[in-house]
């Protein structure tokens, strides 16, 4: 797939701020992995992707090695159920084998699992040397897999974000969605307009079969406009600014 890198810096700095050198050089490396990466198959999937390195690593957009002083990896040593789970099998393994990477691979089982999923040879061996999961082009093939075969959660991305390209774009939007004669929309869909208690009530009164009664809670758009950048949606109200209920 390919990236509007420029697209994609204006929006981000639209959405979140300035960025530093350090974390432009992460992103635009992240970018050109994500590119040649031929089992990435659609946007949706990039993003869930970039929205956990954003996570992941604090904003710094680098692979990055789990933080916290020596003691607090004591909870990951052998002979913990928590080391067990990991497969820590020798004492400081659970110091070693701690989070690393864009996605914070952790354990003695997870370096070797993605040593031999990744056929990494012996110069890139993660369980002789976890350090090499803070390579990117090595973070990235382990989040990718790990992702989109599904073995991190069990869940893979094709599971859990689905993209259906079997009904065609709609050019003029209904906020009914599928009531509205619009098939894009709720439920085949669930769009930032779609008017889903509407749509809801009026199923429920009988539209399907053919009693079509004027459901709805009286608000059928929003009050503000939406914004030109990720999220769109504008920020929710403050509860304490609405004065409405206040006895006076």
């Amino acid at each position: 797939m390919q990236i509007d890198h420029t697209a994609f810096f204006n929006g981000y700095r639209s959405a979140y701020g300035k960025l530093n050198q350090g974390m432009v050089s992460g992103i635009e490396l992240l970018g050109r992995n994500m590119e040649a990466d031929p089992a990435l198959k659609n946007v949706q999937w990039a993003a869930y992707m970039l929205a956990t390195v954003k996570h992941e690593c604090a904003d710094t957009w680098q692979p990055i090695v789990e933080r916290g002083p020596r003691a607090y990896f004591d909870k990951y040593e052998t002979g913990t159920a928590l080391g067990r789970r990991l497969g820590n099998s020798e004492p400081g393994d659970g110091y070693r084998y701690r989070g690393r990477g864009y996605v914070q691979i952790t354990g003695r089982a997870n370096y070797a699992r993605m040593t031999q999923v990744l056929k990494l040879g012996a110069d890139a061996d993660l369980v002789q040397d976890p350090d090499q999961a803070l390579r990117p082009a090595i973070a990235y093939l382990i989040m990718s897999v790990g992702m989109i075969k599904g073995l991190f959660t069990g869940k893979k991305l094709a599971d859990v974000l689905r993209l259906n390209l079997s009904i065609p774009v709609t050019k003029e939007p209904n906020r009914l969605g599928v009531l509205g004669g619009d098939n894009q929309g709720w439920p085949n869909g669930r769009r930032l307009t779609d008017d889903v208690i509407d749509i809801a009530e009026q199923a429920v009164g009988g539209f399907l079969k053919g009693t079509k009664l004027p459901l709805g809670d009286g608000v059928d758009a929003n009050e503000t406009a939406f914004g030109t950048a990720f999220p769109y949606a504008t920020d929710p109200q403050s509860g304490f600014d609405n004065t409405k209920g206040l006895q006076k």
